[in-house]
């Protein structure tokens, strides 16, 4: 399967990659900073050299799957014009998009969402704003019905780690034994790469958890 990872150099992005790769997937990574991701990734990467904002329909017809793994965490506005330029590209098209969001629009009880709980954080100033933006592209995919999307919420904690073992959810935060929400990249990994071989959750949400 041909598959596209646009944000390589990331957590997510990394552990996408570095799992598709040793499934055999015939895997490009789009990145801004082409010596960056062939230092990270290996000489040998596939790359296609170009801002998440510049790409066209043309540079993304050829591949069957796209995961969008950018994420920009002091401008995070600007990860929700990535969501709405992408979902443009793909209007009216057979091919999957696959989202990675944030964690604040998982629930944790029919009525309230982890967003209720951090917006209730003091001094939230410097971050509350990537939270927000993250329910409002989920809000935007689930009024999408003419793009093959697929979003994947991680936990409240994501953290850099190995695969193991992974559990899902459709829009629940999960908890583990140790009574706290957290996933692993290499977790993460291994439930998208399943989803992109497996398909799920077309035009739905889920969530990952260790």
């Amino acid at each position: 399967m041909k598959i596209a990872i646009i944000g390589t150099t990331g957590m997510a992005g990394q552990a996408i990659y570095l799992e598709a790769v040793k499934r055999g997937h015939d895997v490009t990574a789009i990145v801004r900073d082409g010596k960056k991701a062939q230092t990270i990734l290996g000489a040998s990467t596939q790359l296609l050299t170009k801002d998440i904002f510049d790409l066209t329909s043309d540079d993304l017809a050829n591949f069957d799957v796209v995961v969008n793994a950018f994420a920009n965490h002091q401008a995070s506005y600007l990860n929700l014009d990535a969501l709405t330029h992408l979902l443009h590209l793909f209007r009216q098209s057979a091919k999957r998009i696959i989202f990675i969001l944030g964690a604040a629009s998982l629930q944790l009880n029919p009525n309230e969402i982890l967003f209720d709980r951090l917006k209730q954080v003091p001094d939230n100033a410097a971050w509350i704003d990537e939270p927000r933006y993250g329910v409002l592209e989920l809000d935007i995919l689930r009024a999408t019905p003419d793009v093959n999307w697929t979003g994947v919420s991680p936990q409240q904690d994501f953290i850099p780690g190995p695969a193991s073992a992974y559990k899902t959810s459709d829009d629940s935060i999960i908890f583990g034994r140790d009574g706290k929400s957290h996933v692993t990249a290499g977790n993460m990994a291994l439930g998208i790469l399943d989803e992109i071989e497996t398909p799920q959750h077309l035009r739905r949400r889920f969530t990952i958890s260790d």
